[in-house]
């Protein structure tokens, strides 16, 4: 069970987590906890490692304060008078830790990839030690561990790589003992370690990942997200006031979606589960009784040719016309060898004879790539771009379905169009400016009669009978 940042930001957000994870052991399930730090602490923490890095220690110190006074205040709220004390000093001392690495940073005046995972490791740590003396104290018998000690990866910091089977190991030898003494094993997320102990990071939305490798790793009977939505949406209700719960999803789908844009997972998340068949729920810690979605292996068929419509901003097209190098062996991998020499992701590629456009996130590094592709081709660059991608099985088997999406979007200008490479995304390119607007289109056009088995209809009713 893992429960995300705004699952933890406060003493009230922490007895609801408790709650749920109390429903599930009634249910005689047991129950190994991941959480994110409270919301907005790794922003937090980001910042103070910014500022000790520019030499500003007081500044780093001061966000290092206020991130303190709210741990010991939520602790206070959280725990009674006999289990206080004995947090309030872990807190404490995990703080005098980060304060002494803070000047640490800003006595040298930098602040390195390794540096900056040790920083942020502060927000998991200490909240998943406040959630496990919060369940100790509701009868759930949590008890902490150190995710560090569980999850061995390699050192690439920041971006670190889960060495699963290191994992494995680790989690039987030291939570499985747990479980088996009726524990509850609470552990933060997006954190582990090198093989030499060395503290590393995940990247955003590590917690999602670090559930699934935990779950993995231990063969659990499912993986449950707790966000704050009711489950993946067939688009984001805050563009779509009439966006739908989609009951159920596959694996495939679910990943295309999160890595095109839909946040409620991080795209790697569900590898680990895929591999083991581990059914994965996305469901709401504010409404613990909704179904939120199920992502299993097969989804059900589905009587509407998409079940999802996600949205990716902040892209740039590159445009590399080399008329030159016309049927040139060797021109395209000429052009990707670039692109993996900087370690950039590339979402969308078109070609022609003589020219490639592709998509990029948007990438500090783009003017050196930009300068070494011009020694082969003529480069030009278009920002501020989005993709709109449509995820759903078996497009290619839904006849016209191309003339459909594009009769929806006639009034946009679409930039680049890809979907012979999957049978489950069509996507294209539109300037970031269209987004909303194509988006309340497409899902106008293809969520107007939509498959109850499918998708959560009922709960659209109030929406249309205040419209």
């Amino acid at each position: 069970m893992k429960f995300g940042g705004t699952s933890v930001e406060d003493a009230k957000a922490m007895d609801r987590t408790a709650a749920i994870v109390g429903g599930r052991r009634k249910k005689g399930l047991e129950a190994i906890v991941v959480v994110s730090a409270m919301a907005k602490v790794t922003d937090q923490l980001l910042a103070a490692a910014a500022a000790a890095g520019r030499g500003d220690k007081s500044g780093a110190l001061a966000i290092s304060s206020r991130l303190r006074n709210r741990h010991i205040d939520t602790a206070t709220e959280l725990l009674d008078e006999q289990r206080f004390p004995a947090l309030q000093t872990a807190v404490h001392q995990e703080f005098d830790a980060l304060d002494d690495l803070l000047r640490g940073i800003a006595a040298v005046g930098e602040l390195t990839a390794r540096t900056s995972d040790l920083v942020v490791s502060f927000g998991e740590r200490l909240s998943s030690r406040m959630v496990a003396a919060a369940f100790d104290q509701r009868g759930l018998n949590g008890t902490h561990v150190d995710a560090r000690t569980c999850i061995i990866t390699d050192a690439n910091y920041g971006k670190a790589a889960p060495q699963e089977a290191a994992i494995e190991a680790k989690l039987t030898e030291l939570v499985l003992p747990l479980i088996e003494a009726g524990k509850t094993p609470v552990m933060g997320g997006f954190i582990g370690s090198t093989v030499a102990g060395i503290t590393t990071t995940l990247g955003r939305g590590g917690s999602d990942y670090t559930a699934a490798l935990v779950g993995g790793g231990l063969h659990a009977g499912a993986i449950e997200i707790w966000t704050d939505v009711n489950g993946i949406m067939t688009t984001d209700p805050r563009i779509c006031p009439d966006a739908l719960r989609v009951k159920s999803i596959s694996f495939e789908e679910a990943a295309e979606l999160a890595y095109f844009g839909a946040k409620v997972l991080h795209p790697a998340t569900i590898l680990p589960a895929v591999q083991k068949s581990i059914p994965v729920w996305v469901l709401n810690s504010r409404n613990a009784e909704n179904e939120g979605t199920k992502i299993t292996a097969v989804a059900p068929k589905c009587k509407s040719p998409f079940k999802c419509i996600a949205a990716k901003k902040k892209l740039t097209i590159i445009d590399i016309v080399a008329s030159r190098m016309l049927m040139s062996h060797g021109y395209l991998k000429a052009v990707f060898d670039v692109f993996d020499k900087y370690k950039c992701v590339i979402d969308m590629v078109s070609t022609s004879e003589v020219s490639i456009s592709l998509s990029v996130d948007s990438n500090e590094r783009l003017p050196e790539i930009c300068e070494e592709l011009s020694k082969i081709a003529d480069v030009k660059m278009e920002g501020k771009k989005a993709l709109i991608c449509m995820v759903g099985e078996d497009i290619r088997g839904h006849n016209g379905i191309a003339a459909q999406v594009f009769t929806a979007v006639s009034h946009v200008n679409l930039r680049m169009i890809s979907q012979g490479a999957s049978e489950i995304n069509m996507s294209f390119m539109i300037d970031e400016e269209d987004v909303e607007e194509a988006v309340r289109s497409l899902h106008k056009y293809f969520f107007a009669n939509p498959d109850e088995t499918i998708f959560d209809v009922d709960a659209r009713v109030p929406a249309t009978s205040r419209a």
